[in-house]
C-alpha cells in the first residue's frame, strides 16, 4: 500500500463527491426551471419534481453525515483505549472531537506530546496533522 501522509491522506470518492453532487444541482436547477416555465395545470407536477429534489439533495448530505459520525464515535474509542493503555488514564475532555480523530494518525510514539501540545495550544485539526512527524496510516475511514 501507498504511504500515507497529511498530503494524501483525504479520500474522494468521485462518484459520490463529484457526480453524484454534480448532478443533484443540475436536477434542482432544472426543476426550478420546469416550474417558473410551466403551464399552470403542469404548476403542480413541477412543484413535486422541485420537492423530490431537494429531498434528494437532503438524503446525499445525510448519506455522508451519518457513517462519518458512527466513524468518529469508533475513533472516539479507539483512541481513548489507545490513551488509556498508555497512561492508564480516561482521554481528557478537553479534547474536541475534530482533535481526537486528527490524533490516530498519530504514531504511539508522538501521541501522547501531540496530545498534550493539542490541548495546551488548542491546536485545530489540520495543526494536529502538519505536527505528526511519524504518519500512522488510516486506510478504513471512509
Amino acid at each position: 500500500m501507498k504511504t500515507q501522509n497529511y498530503k494524501n491522506h483525504a479520500r474522494m470518492v468521485p462518484g459520490f463527491h463529484y457526480l453524484a453532487m454534480i448532478s443533484i444541482l443540475a436536477l434542482i436547477g432544472g426543476s426550478i426551471n420546469y416550474l417558473f416555465h410551466a403551464t399552470p395545470e403542469n404548476k403542480y407536477l413541477a412543484s413535486l419534481l422541485v420537492l423530490t429534489t431537494i429531498v434528494l439533495a437532503i438524503l446525499w448530505i445525510y448519506i455522508r453525515v451519518f457513517p462519518l459520525k458512527a466513524q468518529d464515535r469508533a475513533i472516539k474509542a479507539e483512541e481513548a483505549l489507545r490513551y488509556f493503555i498508555m497512561t492508564g488514564k480516561a482521554l481528557p475532555n478537553e479534547l474536541t472531537m475534530n482533535q481526537i480523530v486528527a490524533l490516530r494518525f498519530a504514531s504511539d510514539a508522538e501521541f501522547l506530546a501531540l496530545l498534550e501540545r493539542a490541548i495546551k495550544e488548542n491546536l485545530s485539526n489540520k495543526e494536529i496533522k502538519l505536527a505528526i512527524q511519524h504518519w500512522k496510516a488510516d486506510f478504513h475511514r471512509v
